[in-house]
Formats: C-alpha cells, sequence, structure tokens
C-alpha cells in the first residue's frame, strides 16, 4: 500500500522548516528518519498533506561534550550513529548498549533519536533511556527556543509535551560519572521486535560502598516509559548485592503499569518485569567485577 499524496519540503534550517509548518497547517508533519511515520502513511492511519524533511538541516546535527561534560545529542542523529560512536560510548555507555535492541540495523541506518522520542512508542528504546538518565530535551517551536525534562515530556500513549509547531532540536544528558554501574535488557519475542518489557538501570556508589543515587526505568509496561521510583528508593543507602536487588525487583512491581495484548498479557509482562529488574542490576554489578 502507498501513503496519500503529500506536498514535499526540504528546508535547510529551523527556522525555515517553522515557517513551511505554520504555512502549511496543523495537517503538515515532521519528516525525521521516517521509520515510523512513513509506515503509518502507508497504511493510512497518518495522512499528512505535507512532509517537511527535517534530513537538510545541519543545525539538528552533531555530538559533543560540553564543559559540563554533559553529553549533547542532535534530535536528526541516527540511531546507527548511536550504536558506533565513540564518544557516545564513553559519555553513556547505557545509551550505547541499548541501541543494538532497536530494530534491525536497516531501521537503526535511518531512524533518528528525535523521531524516536516524538512519536513515544511507550516500547521504544530509546524513550525510556532518556527518562532514567533525567536527559533533557530542546525544542524550538513558535514561541521561540524551550527545555523540558524528560519526566516531564512523555505524556500518554504516543502523547508527548510537544505543543502545535513544536520540533526536538537536542538532547542532553547529565555527565555519567566514572564509577556508576548500568546495565540494559528486554525480552522480545524476535531480535528486532518491540519489546514485551525491558529495564534500563543504574546506580552509584558512595566512598563507603553502599548506593548513593540509582535509576531504574522500564518500558512496555505501561503507556509511557516507566520510571521504577519505588525500586529506586529501596536500592539508595544499600550495599549492593543480590539480596537488595530482589528487594528492589519486588518493590519495582508496584510500578509496573502493563496492558495485555496478542503478544503477552499483563499478568506476564508485570511477573518478567520484576524478573528482569532483579537480572539487570545484577548485570550493572557484575560490571565492576
Amino acid at each position: 500500500m502507498k501513503p496519500p499524496k503529500f506536498d514535499y519540503f526540504a528546508p535547510d534550517s529551523i527556522e525555515s522548516a517553522l515557517a513551511l509548518l505554520t504555512e502549511h497547517g496543523e495537517d503538515a508533519r515532521y519528516l525525521g528518519g521516517g521509520q515510523s511515520l512513513v509506515p503509518m502513511m502507508n497504511l493510512r492511519v497518518a495522512a499528512p498533506s505535507a512532509l517537511i524533511d527535517l534530513n537538510g538541516i545541519a543545525a539538528l546535527r552533531g555530538i559533543r561534550i560540553d564543559e559540563e561534560d554533559r553529553l549533547h545529542i542532535g534530535a536528526m542523529t541516527r540511531t546507527r550513529q548511536i550504536e558506533l560512536d565513540a564518544t557516545i560510548a564513553r559519555a553513556n555507555p547505557l545509551l550505547h548498549e541499548a541501541a543494538p535492541h532497536i530494530a534491525h540495523i536497516q531501521i537503526r541506518n535511518r531512524g533518528t533519536i528525535g523521531g524516536s522520542l516524538a512519536h513515544a512508542d511507550p516500547a521504544a528504546e530509546l524513550p525510556g533511556v532518556v527518562l532514567v538518565c533525567d536527559a533533557e530535551i530542546k525544542l524550538f517551536g513558535p514561541d521561540g527556543a524551550r527545555s523540558v525534562a524528560t519526566g516531564d515530556f512523555f505524556k500518554n500513549i504516543f502523547s508527548t509535551a510537544l505543543q502545535d509547531g513544536d520540533m526536538i532540536t537536542e538532547i542532553v544528558f547529565p555527565a555519567w560519572p566514572s564509577t556508576r554501574r548500568w546495565a540494559f535488557q528486554e525480552i522480545s519475542r524476535r531480535e528486532g521486535d518491540f519489546a514485551m518489557i525491558g529495564i534500563a538501570a543504574w546506580f552509584d556508589l558512595d566512598d563507603a560502598g553502599r548506593i548513593s543515587a540509582a535509576g531504574l526505568a522500564a518500558i512496555g509496561a505501561g503507556d509511557t516509559p516507566l520510571r521504577l521510583s519505588s525500586g529506586e528508593t529501596v536500592l539508595i543507602g544499600q550495599a549492593p548485592g543480590e539480596k537488595i536487588f530482589a528487594e528492589a525487583a519486588r518493590a519495582s512491581l508496584s510500578d509496573l503499569q502493563p496492558g495485555s495484548d496478542i503478544h503477552a498479557s499483563a499478568e506476564y509482562r508485570r511477573e518478567v518485569g520484576g524478573v528482569l529488574v532483579e537480572r539487570t542490576l545484577k548485570a550493572a554489578w557484575e560490571r565492576s567485577s
């Protein structure tokens, strides 16, 4: 099936892209990698009258580390580059580790981090990682530039804090402590499928060897990626080990909000989610040995 007819534009600046969107109204859409939008158009789930291709905008690309050791990733950065880039591997190894789990290499070659966040599929890996890392999402729209904390960005299934005319321009990740432990794991029906459940985890240790800060997030467990704050609370102040990881996994069950579909029941996703929290925390701890 082919998409309905549409006008196509390829601006070379953020400002000209915004002007085109304003000119063509609410039926126009920004186009990033197109790995979600184009299939939706082919299935007639989406039928924009105009596509505004962001691929030619140099300001939306690039990877850099700032003076505060924060990682800046342009919204049009391909998933494959996240998977392979040495700067990202050093500056945020959790993001780097999650990237190969995303779909297939052909999809990763075209898909972008900004497109994934804007689409906001609750089972997608990148939204879960930016959430657990407390990243900042930079936006540009009719009212100018603004920033949104990731915890405030995802509103509901396929729904975000993006307002009419907004585009994602950059994602900024906090500095990554050298002693941080981290891991990402997911369960899917086949390699490349969306996760039925996935867990991203990290924790920091103080001088006494106890957990001083922690992050846990789940994908495929609700209408948005979910922060597992109950599990995080259990970890803080404790020495890492199998017992405390099991307690954190049990506590995290209260934060999981899975639904049922043809692939898995809510009960299955909840049970596997708890197991995966424990496994992921163990994997993070074993990374230090």
